[in-house]
This record gives C-alpha cells, sequence and structure tokens, in this order.
C-alpha cells in the first residue's frame, strides 16, 4: 500500500482476533505501531510474536483516564498519531428479552461509548499535527438485523452513524471511515458459536466460507493507504457477499 511506511498507528483491541492481524499487516507495510488492550497476558503474547511493535498498553477504552494516559504515552513513544484502528469490541449473544440492563450497559460502554472516547482522543492528537486517518470498527450487525444481538447491533449502528458525522467535522484532516465485517472467523466467534452454527453460517454466504481476520486487516491497510485519499464518510462492509443475498442469505 502506499504511504504506510514509518506511518504512526495505534490499534484498539489489537492483541487478538482481527485486531492482532491488523498489528501483523500493517507490521508488514512499514508502519509504526502501538497496541491497546485491556488483556494483558494476550499483550505480552503478541509483543513476543511482533517484536517490532513500538508499544503495547494495558487500557480500558471505557475509562477516560485509562485513554488519556495511554495517549500520553503514544506521544512519548512515536511522537504522534497518524493512522488510528478503533478495533476494540466486545459482544454478549442472548435473546432480547433475557438481556440485562448490565450487559446492554456493558456491550454499548465498550462498544460504542470507548470508540467515541478513543476517537476523540486520537483525533485531537491529529489535529495537533498534520491530520491523520481513523477507522471504527462496524458490522454487518449494523446495517442489518441480526436475531439474539440486539446490544451489539444497536452498538455497531451507533459506531456507522458516528463514523458518518466524525467524517463531516473533521474533515478535510482526517478522514473518518467504518468498516463493517460480516462472519469472520475469530476467537469471539468461535466462542459464541458451535461448529454445527459456523457451517450454518457458511451456508449463507455467497462465497460459500467464513472470512479470515487478516482479509479484514487488508481492508484496513488499504484505507489507511495514501490510495484510499479520496475516502471518508464511508461504511465498507466485507462479508462475502451476505447482504446481497438479502433474505436468501438469513
Amino acid at each position: 500500500m502506499k504511504g504506510l511506511k514509518n506511518k504512526r498507528v495505534v490499534i484498539t483491541g489489537g492483541a487478538s482476533g482481527i485486531g492482532a492481524a491488523t498489528v501483523s499487516r500493517f507490521i508488514s507495510e512499514g508502519s509504526l505501531v502501538t497496541i491497546l488492550d485491556r488483556d494483558e497476558s494476550a499483550l505480552s503474547k503478541i509483543k513476543e510474536n511482533f517484536p517490532d511493535i513500538v508499544g503495547i498498553i494495558k487500557t480500558d477504552v471505557v475509562n477516560l483516564s485509562d485513554i488519556n494516559s495511554a495517549f500520553d504515552k503514544v506521544k512519548n513513544l512515536m511522537g504522534g498519531l497518524d493512522v488510528l484502528v478503533n478495533n476494540a469490541g466486545i459482544s454478549i449473544r442472548n435473546p432480547f428479552l433475557d438481556i440485562s440492563l448490565s450487559q446492554w450497559e456493558e456491550v454499548l460502554s465498550v462498544n460504542l461509548t470507548g470508540v467515541f472516547l478513543v476517537a476523540q482522543a486520537a483525533a485531537k492528537m491529529m489535529l495537533a499535527d498534520s491530520g491523520g486517518v481513523l477507522l471504527n470498527m462496524g458490522s454487518t450487525n449494523g446495517i442489518a438485523g441480526y436475531p439474539f444481538y440486539a446490544s451489539y447491533n444497536a452498538s455497531k449502528a451507533g459506531v456507522i452513524e458516528l463514523t458518518k458525522s466524525l467524517a463531516l467535522e473533521l474533515a478535510p484532516a482526517i478522514r473518518v471511515n467504518a468498516v463493517c465485517p460480516g462472519y469472520i472467523l475469530t476467537p469471539m466467534q468461535e466462542t459464541e458459536y458451535t461448529p454445527e452454527m459456523l457451517r450454518e453460517c457458511e451456508s449463507k454466504v455467497p462465497l460459500g466460507r467464513l472470512g479470515k481476520p487478516e482479509e479484514v486487516a487488508g481492508l484496513f491497510a488499504f484505507l489507511a493507504s495514501d490510495d484510499a485519499k479520496y475516502l471518508t464518510g464511508q461504511t465498507f462492509v466485507i462479508d462475502g457477499g451476505e447482504l446481497a443475498g438479502g433474505l436468501a442469505s438469513r
């Protein structure tokens, strides 16, 4: 990708799943990468796997004090910020009538409020320099309805609209886009779905398989690159054609 070498990149939730694949991709592009994640053991493991990582910072994205401290460290480690991949998120699978208030608040807090808080801190740092790129993790769940994920769906729909608003307010210095994966085989997906459920998901996807984390990472890399300089305020779906099928894919 054009223009990613030596770019200063922060990836939240970067210690596993799509986040870890994105770390790998940006390092391979020659970027300088710092990870924010609340899983201390996963942070230690990914640092072993990728010794070229500039920094690993234990951070809870719902804690404003944590975020402010993390971005102070980012400034010290990298001197500034060019790209944010706002990836941290959680999911709780439950029928709507069984979702507790605490579960609802937990999912919305991490997936929407956390995205807002991190994006705000990152944008302030970028605007004090020469601008940059904000990439938010959405989901096809924020575009189409999915049963048993009311809290997750609502949070991702919020991320998509937040992305559009930020793109308008932060232009032209900062480009803001959302990436919306469909079924991607991640540790979170494997935890929530049985093998039979995963096979059923595959049958709904026109390309006949689940996506790979590194494929989503490739989209993040493209959107951060100079090849995407005229792209902002958009929602990019990566789902193997699932949404194209409408009801046929349910």
